[in-house]
């Protein structure tokens, strides 16, 4: 099944040529990853994704999820997967030895979760969304609801989820209705539903752990008056799960994505569901966007993965598929050639190419921030906590984006075949379809780019960007291949600080409306010059393989 859906040797050469992933090693808190180490994982990731997830990504399509008399009924293989997933240690491997975890670099599992996305997102997105719930209890939750619930998550027994999202509600969670009572007892009395929840209930799990944001009766108006708590499914109670009046009152119809259950919660209509406060109260919003963050990188990785299983369908197809003659042949007998030997398919083909090994690279260079901002300290802790803000909404948004195009592309490619369901084509442009709308849509991410990152401590990310890509450019001028690309990517970097300085600006003079009009757009452009410092750095990488390369598959991979 190699480079069947993703290509494993283009992820070694990011974690070992390009982020230098075993150099993490130097701090203790990551001392046991070394470069073998870092093959060893990905290497599992592969081997799990092959025997697990991609056997049924279209089984779990076409047998899709559905509700059926008050219960969620999901593929008969997910338990397994889920648990085999769990059982791999990979829904807590970030975390510390303390807390169960393996303490292993965000890079390095970000990279193993790409093979496993790109193999079936829809089954391996249940397990990480446990993942990002487990890890807001940790950061925020008392040493009792840790005990009572992350070992079931992470033992995948138990599903965990985020429920934000209420029907008068969307993206505006400032009006959010969903209530929260204290008792005596010490938990709170919850009321109120929530639509669209990722994993909100199946039957792959015994007990399904919901993050939820509700407001607390008297609390203040506005954001700042909402809480987290902790509602599960079921509660137990003497040992055994009982009902904790959460009902499920039915699962969404989607576009995509059919085997990834989308529900739609009702909270407390027997006046019996309880919720635990997590951290303290009224710091809800500000908790839960550490999972919404993690999750909008999340989303980008999911992505960018289902692009890459496009890719290599389409790629495979036109390696198979003869059709047509080259313009230049004028000899009516000659048979025809594979369709890969077209121009215009192979440009398409590279755009792919493009968009995939572009997103893989700044979600890890996202993901190597991330690590940076947990072990270093002082100036290099700070540097790289505003460029991991700076870049997030980028991350999330440009492959979700781009990787629609890319897909289309794919199923160009294949032509009328692409739009029917003998190929994955159709499900994968389905499947990627909404991941320009989970955790905020394009535009929302335009808006927080330029209405708060690039304005983050006067503009000091923003500097720090502009260094960042100056210093690829600085090595690229050292590699004559490469100055043509770098003299583009310094212009684009010039016209993009001229761009930020008009429309801050603007913002001086008009309404926010005005300033944050083209705020999407920037968002574009922004995202075009990180794409492109993303690969003017891997084009130096490259040089540099290309000039002790001895195997033809090595060369002809620098080459590619």
């Amino acid at each position: 099944m190699a480079d069947q859906y993703v290509s494993v040797r283009n992820l070694r050469f990011l974690l070992h040529e390009v982020f230098k992933v075993s150099e993490l090693s130097r701090f203790e808190h990551y001392e046991h990853y070394d470069r073998e180490a870092a093959d060893m994982t990905i290497d599992a990731s592969k081997q799990l994704s092959d025997k697990l997830l991609f056997p049924i990504l279209t089984e779990m399509d076409r047998n899709k999820a559905y509700f059926s008399e008050g219960s969620v009924k999901v593929h008969p293989k997910l338990r397994s997967v889920i648990k085999n997933i769990a059982e791999g240690g990979w829904i807590s491997a970030h975390n510390t030895f303390e807390q169960g975890g393996q303490q292993m670099p965000l890079t390095l599992l970000n990279a193993a979760l790409f093979i496993m996305y790109a193999a079936n997102g829809n089954a391996a997105a249940y397990a990480f969304l446990t993942q990002g719930a487990a890890n807001l209890l940790q950061s925020f939750g008392s040493e009792e609801l840790k005990s009572a619930f992350i070992p079931k998550m992470y033992s995948g027994d138990w599903q965990g989820t985020m429920a934000l999202t209420e029907p008068q509600a969307g993206s505006s969670l400032y009006v959010l209705l969903s209530t929260a009572e204290p008792t005596e007892e010490g938990h709170y009395k919850i009321t109120g539903q929530k639509i669209y929840i990722s994993g909100g209930d199946h039957e792959a799990v015994d007990n399904v752990v919901h993050l939820l944001l509700a407001r607390i009766k008297g609390a203040p108006a506005g954001t700042k008056g909402i809480s987290l708590f902790v509602v599960p499914k079921l509660r137990e109670e003497n040992g055994a799960l009982v009902s904790n009046d959460v009902s499920t009152a039915g699962i969404y119809g989607k576009m995509g994505q059919k085997g990834y259950v989308a529900a739609h919660l009702m909270l407390g209509e027997g006046s019996d569901c309880r919720g635990y406060l997590v951290g303290q109260p009224h710091m809800g919003l500000r908790y839960m966007f550490q999972m919404m963050n993690e999750a909008r990188i999340g989303t980008g990785l999911m992505a960018a993965a289902t692009a890459s299983g496009a890719y290599y369908a389409s790629l495979q197809y036109t390696q198979e598929r003869a059709q047509g003659r080259p313009p230049s042949s004028k000899d009516l007998t000659q048979p025809p050639v594979l369709i890969i030997e077209h121009a215009d398919v192979r440009r398409m083909l590279l755009f792919q190419k493009a968009v995939v090994e572009g997103s893989k690279s700044l979600l890890l260079q996202c993901s190597y921030y991330a690590d940076l901002e947990m072990v270093a300290s002082g100036e290099d802790k700070q540097k790289a906590h505003l460029l991991l803000e700076l870049l997030t909404p980028i991350a999330k948004s440009y492959p979700a984006e781009m990787g629609i195009r890319s897909v289309s592309e794919g199923m160009q490619c294949l032509g009328g075949a692409g739009y029917c369901d003998d190929f994955p084509l159709e499900q994968y442009y389905r499947d990627i379809r909404v991941n320009s709308i989970y955790e905020g849509t394009t535009t929302i991410h335009g808006m927080d780019l330029l209405g708060r990152k690039v304005l983050m401590q006067d503009g000091r990310a923003m500097k720090l960007f502009a260094a960042e890509v100056e210093k690829v450019i600085q090595e690229a001028l050292k590699e004559e291949a490469l100055r043509p690309f770098a003299g583009k990517l310094g212009q684009a970097i010039k016209d993009l600080g001229k761009t930020t300085y008009h429309l801050v600006g603007l913002a001086q003079q008009e309404s926010p409306e005005v300033f944050l009009a083209d705020a999407t757009l920037y968002l574009d452009f922004f995202s075009l010059v990180t794409i492109g410092w993303q690969w003017l750095l891997q084009g130096v990488h490259a040089q540099r393989g290309l000039a002790t390369a001895t195997a033809d598959y090595d060369r002809h991979f620098y080459v590619g």
